[in-house]
């Protein structure tokens, strides 16, 4: 207990008060700058998408790239069904009369004992 005598108890809690105090600081500015970022990075994105509704379109009726996307999705999913026999998609188990196999025999996993002379 000699050693703990000569430590400076107020020192140590305002070393651990300084940092915990740092650490609080820069995950608060990590914050921050994290949504700075975020910021910086779509106004770019969010002043397009202002342009092009201000811009009156000229094709409304066209299909959008979702919709055609989903109607090749559709054609691929019926072309691929018709090419297989249709299935029953019953699962059988059946057990089989002989359970010895080599895979779950314990036996030759165990090393030979040396023989005494």
């Amino acid at each position: 207990m000699d050693k703990f005598a000569n430590v400076g108890w107020p020192e140590m809690l305002l070393m651990a008060l300084i940092g915990f105090l740092l650490v609080f600081t820069v995950l608060v500015l990590l914050i921050f700058v994290m949504k700075g970022m975020g910021w910086f990075f779509t106004r770019e994105h969010k002043a397009k998408v202002a342009a092009s509704a201000a811009t009156p379109h000229a094709h409304d009726h066209a299909i959008s790239d979702q919709e055609l996307a989903a109607a090749i999705i559709t054609a691929l999913k019926l072309y691929k069904s018709n090419l297989h026999d249709q299935e029953s998609e019953m699962i059988t188990i059946s057990r089989i009369a002989r359970a010895y196999s080599p895979w779950n025999s314990k036996i030759h996993g165990l090393t030979q004992v040396p023989e005494k002379k």
